[in-house]
């Protein structure tokens, strides 16, 4: 981990209160560890309206990363990040990097439901983000792929449109980062499909 990674994760948990978890991982902290501190969150309102927190899922040593927004009902239900249809065209896509979902890490920024799908509010990010913070931190990917503006916009503190930005290389704490369209957008515009699969042939370079 480099220092700005490291860095990072300490301040990030520690902005979270969980001081003793730091101190209580042997080699490190761990997704596992971090894991059971964000299941117990109540730091926003959304802790109030969920069914279950959905921390994410996939590979500990994953090469990339996928951020979303928010869980939506299904994932609500379930737990897990990106299901339903929506999830079963991420799959796909995934699939063209030439690795399987369970290669990857997805996740989102917030790790509960806002009543009725609507987008995250900005203080509910603000809770939420140290816990990506420290997910990154801990995964150490070597690619970044935001689904949609919410994620691209939390990591790089802007207020950028997808359109303007899908598919443009950038870099965040020097992890190569490339924006895409969220699957649940290419449900509904799938004419967009073919530019999200152009995405997934760039990020082939980032998987060993």
């Amino acid at each position: 981990m480099n220092i700005i990674r490291a860095k990072a994760l300490m301040i990030a948990l520690k902005n979270m209160g969980v001081e003793q978890y730091i101190g209580a991982q042997k080699d490190g902290p761990t997704l596992e560890g971090l894991k059971r501190v964000v299941m117990a969150c109540m730091r926003c309102p959304l802790a109030q309206t969920r069914k279950t927190v959905v921390f994410g899922e996939g590979n500990a040593n994953a090469d990339i990363v996928f951020i979303g927004e928010a869980p939506g009902e299904e994932e609500d239900n379930q737990g897990r990040p990106f299901v339903g249809r929506a999830g079963k065209l991420l799959d796909q896509l995934i699939e063209r990097i030439g690795v399987k979902r369970n290669d990857v890490f997805i996740c989102n920024v917030l790790k509960c439901r806002p009543p009725g799908n609507r987008d995250p509010e900005p203080d509910e990010i603000a809770c939420c983000k140290d816990y990506l913070l420290a997910q990154l931190a801990i995964i150490r990917p070597r690619a970044i792929c935001t689904l949609g503006r919410h994620a691209y916009n939390t990591l790089l503190g802007v207020d950028a449109a997808i359109t303007r930005i899908r598919g443009k290389m950038t870099t965040f704490q020097g992890i190569p980062l490339l924006p895409t369209y969220h699957p649940s957008y290419l449900l509904r515009s799938q004419g967009k499909i073919k530019e999200a699969r152009e995405d997934m042939e760039t990020l082939r370079q980032f998987v060993k």
